[in-house]
């Protein structure tokens, strides 16, 4: 397994295999698997995440239990539809991908972790965007989820993806990157172009805090998975354009580990304190669960 980025940044450059056939070399090594197992994995979870966006879509959209999350995809879908919008529709496309896979997280459907349920809109924000100006043929989609997957091993295995362990840098932040990464390749950029892009993506959200309000993943988590796939199609075009990041990706993933290890428990999906103990999120907890959560000394 790799340990660092820049191993198999070095191999692929070496050795002129792409990204995604390291992930897929290293699957059925650590697997014992067969290509086709591999491949048949992948293509399930691709068919997951599509399910999940065209339920999102459809009708007056999904709603959560609560009543705090839910028909955000479709009022993007119409707002589309309109023809005039402020970030381009290629852009939206990606957000309504991106509300509408977290929509479906929060109302008890079934998405694929990618890497995290709270972050599961972000990567296929992305796909589904590239996906439709870049022509993608089925293959290279299931390729983009080896590649962004190569990526998300080496941030779980060197610093953390869970908000409760680091914040939402950890989760919406690692699925950012992953998916910049992926998105670079699928465009035919050089492996290192995707450690570039990686690189920034991760570290234009360093520091970004996990506060659930009423501890759900909802508020604010649903936007915020729109958040981090505009930041990742940002990130990847600057890769694109030759634009570099000074810093090394596994010094982000460093910094990301050092951050999260240092961010006050309150901030750490604890649903206490950022958005969660504003006066309006406290409202919403009490009217949920009919209390707060308190912080312990």
């Amino acid at each position: 397994m790799y340990l660092l980025i820049e191993e198999f940044i070095v191999e692929a450059e070496e050795t002129g295999k792409s990204l995604s056939d390291l992930m897929i070399e290293q699957e059925m090594k650590q697997n014992q698997l067969t290509f086709e197992e591999v491949w048949e994995v992948m293509e399930y979870n691709l068919a997951t995440m599509e399910e999940a966006v065209k339920r999102s879509s459809e009708g007056e959209g999904v709603f959560s239990p609560t009543g705090l999350t839910g028909g955000d995809a479709v009022k993007m879908k119409n707002y589309r539809a309109k023809k005039r919008t402020l970030s381009g529709d290629d852009m939206l496309k990606g957000v309504q991908s991106a509300l509408g896979t977290n929509e479906v997280n929060a109302s008890m459907g079934v998405i694929c972790a990618t890497p995290t349920a709270g972050a599961s809109g972000t990567l296929p924000g992305v796909l589904f965007t590239i996906n439709d100006s870049l022509e993608l043929t089925r293959e290279q989609m299931v390729r983009f989820l080896f590649t962004s997957g190569l990526f998300g091993i080496v941030v779980a295995n060197n610093a953390m993806i869970a908000g409760a362990m680091g914040g939402c840098q950890a989760e919406v932040g690692s699925a950012s990157a992953m998916s910049a990464a992926a998105a670079v390749e699928a465009a035919g950029g050089t492996p290192r172009q995707s450690a570039t892009a990686f690189g920034m993506a991760l570290g234009n959200l360093l520091g970004l805090v996990c506060d659930p309000v009423a501890g759900l993943v909802e508020i604010p988590c649903v936007k915020r998975n729109a958040i981090g796939a505009g930041n990742a199609l940002i990130a990847a075009d600057m890769a694109l354009a030759g634009i570099d990041n000074k810093i090394p990706a596994d010094e982000v993933v460093e910094a990301m580990r050092e951050i999260g290890s240092n961010l006050p428990r309150e901030l750490r999906e604890t649903g206490i304190g950022g958005l969660a103990g504003t006066p309006e999120g406290k409202k919403m907890m009490k009217e949920i669960f009919g209390g707060e959560l308190k912080s312990k000394d």
